[in-house]
């Protein structure tokens, strides 16, 4: 059985030279940071749910949320699980039972409209965590340099 660590979601920046959205999540009870890479449909709509943006049509998510609430199903949690040559896996865990698996951007925006804890497996962050132990305020800007440096191929083994 896996252990899981809870996640914020810090935000979506996009990624240079490659123009690549990334959403980069926080280990709440430890010091790693989790980037996901992600397409640009799924990064508007986790900045959207992230700054309370409601667009004048539902996207996808919203669709989602307001289905789930008309079922009366609720999101309990969403489990960010492994990575597999180099794809993110994720898992929407309902609270009657049933777990459903999904993309980690649709998970992570579903998450944060319905306002469900994100988790990460330990292995995850084991694989693609980056530590960064002295949150000052220069190590934050020198993690945000290194973003804007590095590409998805560099989290491959």
């Amino acid at each position: 059985m896996s252990t899981y660590h809870p996640v914020e979601v810090m935000g979506v920046r996009v990624e240079m030279p490659s123009n690549q959205p990334i959403v980069l999540l926080k280990e709440l009870d430890g010091v790693r940071y989790l980037p996901i890479w992600l397409g640009a449909v799924e990064a508007t709509a986790i900045a959207f749910a992230q700054q309370e943006v409601a667009p004048p049509r539902p996207l996808t998510h919203d669709l989602f949320k307001t289905v789930l609430d008309s079922l009366n199903a609720k999101l309990q949690t969403v489990y960010l699980t492994e990575i597999k040559d180099g794809v993110f896996y994720a898992q929407l865990n309902f609270a009657a039972g049933e777990s459903i698996s999904a993309r980690p951007s649709d998970a992570i925006a579903l998450a944060l409209r319905t306002g469900s804890p994100i988790l990460a497996s330990e292995e995850l962050l084991k694989e693609a965590g980056i530590e960064i132990p002295d949150q000052s305020e220069d190590e934050i800007e020198r993690f945000k340099e290194f973003l804007d440096e590095i590409n998805p191929e560099d989290f491959l083994a």
